[in-house]
């Protein structure tokens, strides 16, 4: 198959996950500072971008997380750290879910992660994505503790925010669309500051 043929493959790979949403001058100039084009990326580590390119349309490595307006796929720097921690793209399906005791969460999240929708971690591994969980639970949980509003109900709720703060990017306009609504950033950092300011 061609580099025509493996790019639009998964051009449409991408848009069957993501919907057909545009991306704007202002989704293009975060995505290009966030992250990197798979071309580039692949030429900085002595890979093939075509044989990574079936790679994703395989199920064995994530597919890109945004399609810049020229097309180049974009994806986080750290594309190939699970694999490489992993042993390789064969064992890396075994290795991600063994961090889940239950194994259909562990699959769920396999699926998720192949999906490169997790572009609300600036790293995406197990212990990242079950930190945000954790993180976002517990912000949204916050209001109903006994001690709600009290100053180390504020102490606690502004220490969890501020970690999930550290490890999710700003998000774009384009996310909005794909996950038709509001973003982690939205509804567990950006509104919970200001619904419940530090005293």
């Amino acid at each position: 198959m061609s580099k025509t043929e493996l790019k639009t493959q998964l051009a449409e790979r991408f848009r069957e996950v993501n919907a057909d949403h545009p991306m704007t001058d202002a989704d293009d100039v975060y995505v290009s500072t966030q992250f990197v084009a798979l071309e580039e990326l692949c030429a900085v580590h002595g890979r093939d971008a075509d044989e990574v390119r079936r790679l994703m349309l395989g199920r064995r490595l994530p597919l890109p997380g945004y399609l810049r307006s020229d097309g180049a796929e974009m994806v986080s720097a750290d594309l190939f750290a699970l694999a490489d921690n992993a042993g390789g793209t064969e064992p890396l399906e075994a290795w991600f879910t063994a961090h889940w005791a239950d194994p259909i969460t562990g699959k769920a999240e396999w699926d998720a992660y192949l999906s490169g929708q997790y572009v609300c971690l600036h790293s995406v591994t197990p212990a990242t994505i079950q930190r945000k969980d954790h993180l976002t639970t517990a912000i949204s949980a916050a209001e109903n503790e006994p001690d709600a509003g009290s100053a180390q109900w504020y102490e606690r709720l502004h220490a969890l925010v501020d970690e999930l703060d550290a490890l999710e990017p700003a998000f774009t306009a384009y996310d909005r669309l794909r996950f038709a609504g509001p973003t982690s950033r939205d509804t567990c950092i950006d509104a919970v500051r200001t619904r419940f300011p530090r005293p």
